[in-house]
């Protein structure tokens, strides 16, 4: 029987003194990294972190210590979660890249990557509003179109309380925020000959 890992956290401040040490995986949607990320983080998708376990596994000869990152948090404290169940220990950065950000630090962004897609969380409220204004604007024509405006206000409430998201879910499932299957398979290569020195 294993004992959870309790993830332990960084700030801005206390990451950027370690990062040579550190093995820095970014859970955010592939889109999103592109977006901009910390100096050397390699993208895993939180979705696809159950794929990348046996890589994050710690070797014993392994000295770089894991630290995961997503644009506030959330995600990353989650990623840490399913890290610990499989006994893998890692840290969170405090405010995610956004905190990175706000605090001076560069943001990489990949060779020749001008695309530049919406934090996840940006992605949601912009549809979470569209939907909601389609719901009133064609309630107009006839009140039963007011029930998509009430059902993503019960979505809101339902992913505060419960602190999920299944828009976000629904979102990292378009093709824009998905990995190709040769990005991921290069960046588990690169995760595992980093996880090695």
């Amino acid at each position: 029987m294993t004992t959870p890992l309790t993830p332990r956290p960084l700030d801005t401040r206390q990451a950027r003194e370690r990062l040579p040490r550190l093995t820095v995986v970014d859970v955010r949607t592939p889109g999103e990294y592109a977006s901009g990320h910390l100096p050397g983080a390699l993208n895993v998708p939180l979705d696809q972190l159950e794929r990348a376990l046996p890589t994050l596994k710690e070797s014993p000869e392994s000295a770089a210590e894991l630290l995961v990152v997503c644009a506030s948090g959330a995600r990353s404290e989650k990623a840490c979660a399913l890290l610990a169940e499989h006994g893998i220990a890692a840290a969170t950065l405090t405010g995610g890249t956004s905190a990175w950000a706000a605090a001076g630090h560069d943001l990489h962004r990949p060779a020749g990557g001008s695309r530049t897609t919406w934090a996840m969380e940006r992605q949601v409220r912009f549809t979470a509003g569209a939907l909601v204004l389609v719901g009133l604007g064609l309630g107009l024509l006839h009140p039963a179109w007011q029930l998509l405006s009430a059902g993503i206000a019960g979505g809101l409430v339902f992913s505060a309380l419960t602190n999920t998201c299944g828009m976000a879910v629904m979102l990292g499932k378009l093709p824009h925020n998905r990995p190709r299957a040769a990005d991921l398979d290069a960046t588990l290569s690169a995760l595992a000959a980093r996880r090695a020195r």
